[in-house]
């Protein structure tokens, strides 16, 4: 077996391969509840039914205001859980683990009247200002965290990612452009973020890893580096991080895709680093579409886990496709064998 396609452990979290599908937006939720709906079912199911190991549900606002658009998934209201149970035991049901990412757009809320972030700064100049939260606004928000993440594990997940990347409102509060406070969450950048994973983790089963998407750099000029994200990243994991899902961008012109000079896995090495630096267990993404790109990320060691988001767009049997290139001998579903994968 190549090793794309050994078990991983981590905690209580038992994977069948290292292969991810990451939280792709959907933009679909229909009435703007923030429920999912049967395409939310259809479309994560059928990625289990494809053999991947893990999948993360999308962005899923904490707060009513939180989402980027009134399209998104949301999960502030013991309503919503319902509707994450079928999808969890769907997954389960295709021999999947499912996770889902907790978020909150902040600034880049667009339908929120007004948004709201560290400080009253606007994405850019077609954009809101926000109202700079207050110090109850910032307790109430760790409390939404919290409470997103106790239905999360009601609703059956298998794990929890906080979203801490792209621009969203944790990037914010630890990025020098976006946080000018003069009170502690001013001076101390990290400490937003670092109550956020405090109260999500008091919340999961002792057993539960807890994922952290994180930035590594920004691409934009006074931007950080990954430098600096290591050392956010240690805040982190001291709080409760188990595996960090490393990812770029999001502030400025160029968003989380890297921009046109992005490549195959132009983010590999930002994993490796964290990776390194932290002694921590990451998940590679960004453009790794090709199996066998995938297959030398974990082989290399490089990250435990490789996340494959276009290609899982394009094709929700990838990762049976992957087996079947790198294996010869993929584990298709009984009823999808007369299909092209085992005929002669």
């Amino acid at each position: 077996m190549t090793n794309l396609f050994t078990p991983y452990e981590l905690k209580g979290l038992t994977l069948k391969n290292r292969v991810v599908m990451p939280p792709m937006c959907q933009y679909s939720v229909e009435k703007q509840d923030g429920i999912p709906t049967d395409w939310h079912y259809v479309h994560y199911v059928s990625r289990a039914v494809g053999g991947t190991g893990l999948i993360i549900v999308e962005m899923t606002g904490v707060h009513l205001d939180g989402r980027i658009t009134n399209q998104d998934t949301g999960i502030w209201s013991d309503d919503h859980i319902a509707a994450y149970r079928r999808i969890t035991d769907g997954v389960h049901a295709n021999g999947a683990k499912i996770g889902i990412q907790l978020g909150h757009a902040g600034r880049k809320a667009v339908d929120a009247e007004p948004p709201v972030a560290p400080s009253a700064i606007p994405f850019d100049e077609n954009s809101k200002t926000p109202a700079a939260l207050t110090q109850e606004g910032i307790a109430e928000m760790i409390e939404a965290y919290r409470e997103a993440a106790r239905r999360a594990v009601q609703a059956g997940f298998d794990t929890v990612e906080v979203h801490g990347a792209h621009g969203y409102l944790i990037h914010q509060f630890h990025s020098p452009l976006t946080n000018v406070r003069e009170d502690e969450y001013g001076a101390d950048l990290a400490l937003f973020g670092e109550q956020v994973v405090k109260a999500v983790k008091e919340v999961l089963p002792a057993d539960m890893p807890l994922l952290m998407r994180i930035s590594a750099k920004e691409y934009v000029d006074g931007g950080y580096d990954a430098d600096y994200a290591l050392e956010f990243c240690r805040r982190y994991k001291a709080a409760g991080v188990d595996m960090f899902h490393v990812s770029s961008g999001g502030e400025g012109p160029i968003g989380s895709n890297g921009g046109p000079n992005a490549g195959p896995a132009y983010q590999v090495d930002l994993a490796e680093y964290i990776r390194s630096g932290l002694q921590v267990p990451v998940i590679a993404v960004g453009r790794l579409e090709s199996y066998q790109e995938a297959e030398s990320i974990v082989k290399e060691e490089q990250a435990e886990l490789v996340a494959v988001g276009r290609g899982m767009l394009s094709d929700p049997y990838w990762t049976l496709h992957a087996e079947e290139s790198l294996v010869g001998a993929p584990n298709v579903p009984k009823a999808y064998e007369r299909g092209t994968w085992r005929r002669k």
